[in-house]
């Protein structure tokens, strides 16, 4: 599936839900499929800055696509970082940096996160297309 296909699957899965208080017990649940990254990569320089909780995420490079793993000491947070694994996980660096992700717009997940949660989200999305970044660089 492509990056695209992914958004529009999260997008129905929360359409599903009448209320935030639902898409939140959905969020959390998701939290607790994440990819967990291995203790030796919970380090200072894994932490993502500018998120309120504590969100450690690896990325590695296989067979020319992107593998990310991550956790977070926080519940929400833990699933924020599960949708965004869950979409630009295993895809080429080129896919991950032209990504618009609209998804989370169209979900309504920016309207209803705190201010610290909302710029914690942008700091995960911006590590993560700087890793694509990077990773494209050293293909190159």
């Amino acid at each position: 599936m492509n990056i695209e296909e992914i958004e529009n699957e999260i997008i129905e899965e929360f359409e599903v839900f009448e209320d935030w208080m639902g898409k939140y017990e959905y969020l959390i649940d998701l939290g607790k499929s994440l990819p967990l990254i291995e203790e030796k990569y919970k380090t200072e320089d894994k932490l993502i800055k500018g998120c309120q909780s504590q969100v450690w995420m690896n990325s590695e490079l296989q067979d020319g696509k992107v593998i990310y793993t991550a956790d977070s000491d926080a519940i929400i947070t833990k699933g924020m970082v599960a949708l965004m694994v869950r979409v630009l996980s295993n895809h080429t660096p080129d896919e991950i940096i032209n990504s618009k992700l609209d998804f989370v717009e169209k979900i309504g997940l920016t309207k209803h996160l705190s201010p610290t949660r909302s710029n914690g989200l942008v700091s995960m999305i911006k590590q993560m297309k700087l890793d694509a970044i990077t990773y494209k660089e050293f293909k190159s």
